[in-house]
């Protein structure tokens, strides 16, 4: 687009000069250079040599006030010898004795006039200023031996040249714009820019939809999408994972923030509970919790808790939906986020996770700005790196990547997120357009949704009411 952009710009821009330019036009006329007298052969000779040697003298003169004073005086033009010069050129070919003098000007028949008029001017000043010989006359002799004539069409501007050249120039400005930008430009971009970080396979791609904000679980609300298709394919992905490692727990991370991590751990957990899966799905993330907003659930109490014992995981966790998918909010958030999360008592509740159920994600900070994802990272089979494409630069990444390598944990995968629709690094989902048979569509899903919410508002006034009880 931009090299495209830049080559009709180049184009108009030369169309616009070409436009712009007053015609010119050009006219030439000839003087031959000889020498008078010589009647034998080494005579001949003799002078022939010499007019060859003078010829480049009087060709130089042409452009002299003593040659085009006396023609702006006979032609009654209204210039200055500098100025009529600057469009005079007189030439004379190596080894001939021609000398082609030829005058540019706006108007075609002065531009003919002039260069006749200075052609003559031309052999009566060298005719007078060389040496005479005893008998009075010049050795040289100079002769018009072609008119110039008045010319039919411009020499200047030449548009087709003009119109190439633009064209040429804006296409390759447009292209070493478009390389430097590349080069510059840092972001994560596709699967290939990944991979250029990191060996560790991409496991799922997710693109960018504008209202995901709106509904952030896409999986729940409309279940046929395309967009619920590659939370699933990368439920699959991650089912066949050899973790090699005793549980199936896994900390859903990102480089920074906003991109997208919280949505993907939410949706790949109701993927995984539609499939028949025991999921719980933890929000790590003690320091900016988003999970009980996302799931619409109470947040008051939750893993906090459970690490400084004031609470059972009975107490605090909840069930989500119709599927086996339970939520353990981030509760109050402490003072000590990282030290609780590298604890003992960290280690202990894994072990229980992992004993209640089938898979467990944490939704953990991103890398960069703390080091929470990267501690809870070592006791867990493996990371999920969310990288946002467009938004997430290549050492930001990196910077991610060396966290984890630098405390022992795994990377399990890589999720491209917010990948483009359309262009050359759009996400290639559209094969999924067709139906799966799920059992129920999106009006069943959002009559579900609705449902959930109901219930989930029920309990929290029964809580409530309860609580002002006491």
């Amino acid at each position: 687009m931009l090299i495209a952009l830049l080559t009709l710009i180049g184009l108009g821009a030369a169309a616009g000069y070409s436009i712009l330019q007053t015609p010119k036009f050009t006219s030439s006329a000839k003087v031959f250079v000889s020498t008078s007298g010589g009647e034998t052969v080494g005579e001949l000779a003799q002078g022939n040599t010499f007019t060859q040697q003078r010829v480049k003298t009087y060709a130089s003169l042409a452009t002299t006030p003593i040659v085009l004073l006396p023609v702006i005086a006979d032609l009654g033009i209204d210039r200055s010898s500098e100025s009529l010069a600057r469009n005079v050129t007189a030439s004379a070919p190596l080894n001939e004795t021609l000398i082609e003098i030829t005058v540019v000007d706006d108007d075609p028949a002065l531009a003919a006039e002039l260069a006749t008029e200075i052609s003559e001017s031309l052999t009566n000043v060298v005719e007078t200023i060389e040496k005479t010989n005893s008998e009075g006359a010049s050795p040289v002799r100079l002769t018009l031996v072609q008119h110039a004539s008045v010319p039919q069409s411009p020499t200047s501007p030449n548009v087709p040249l003009n119109l190439a050249l633009g064209t040429l120039v804006g296409l390759a400005l447009g292209i070493g714009l478009a390389v430097l930008l590349e080069t510059l430009d840092t972001r994560i971009r596709n699967e290939r820019d990944v991979e250029l970080v990191s060996d560790r396979p991409i496991i799922g791609g997710i693109a960018y939809d504008a209202k995901a904000g709106e509904r952030p679980l896409i999986v729940h609300v409309d279940p046929r999408s395309p967009r619920a298709e590659s939370f699933r394919t990368l439920r699959t992905n991650l089912q066949f994972l050899d973790v090699g490692h005793p549980s199936r727990a896994f900390v859903v991370t990102s480089s920074i923030e906003s991109e997208g991590k919280s949505t993907t751990a939410a949706n790949l957990a109701i993927a995984l509970g539609d499939a028949g899966a025991r999921v719980l799905l933890v929000d790590a993330d003690l320091r900016r919790p988003k999970v009980d907003q996302y799931m619409g659930i109470e947040g008051g109490a939750g893993l906090t808790d459970l690490l400084i014992g004031r609470a059972e995981l009975q107490d605090v966790v909840q069930k989500w939906g119709r599927g086996q998918l339970y939520v353990l909010p981030a509760g109050r958030i402490p003072p000590n986020p990282s030290e609780l999360l590298g604890s003992a008592a960290m280690v202990r509740l894994l072990e229980e996770f992992s004993g209640a159920f089938d898979v467990v994600l944490f939704d953990a900070p991103p890398l960069l700005p703390v080091t929470d994802a990267a501690i809870l990272s070592r006791v867990v089979a493996g990371a999920i790196v969310v990288v946002a494409a467009g938004r997430t630069h290549k050492n930001q990444l990196k910077g991610a990547v060396g966290a984890l390598e630098n405390v022992g944990a795994t990377i399990s995968g890589f999720v491209l997120t917010m990948m483009p629709t359309k262009g050359p690094d759009a996400y290639g989902y559209g094969r999924y357009g067709y139906g799966y048979g799920y059992g129920y569509g999106v009006e069943e899903g959002e009559k579900a949704e609705k449902a959930d919410k109901a219930e989930r508002a029920a309990k929290k006034a029964k809580k409530d009411a309860k609580t002002s009880a006491s």
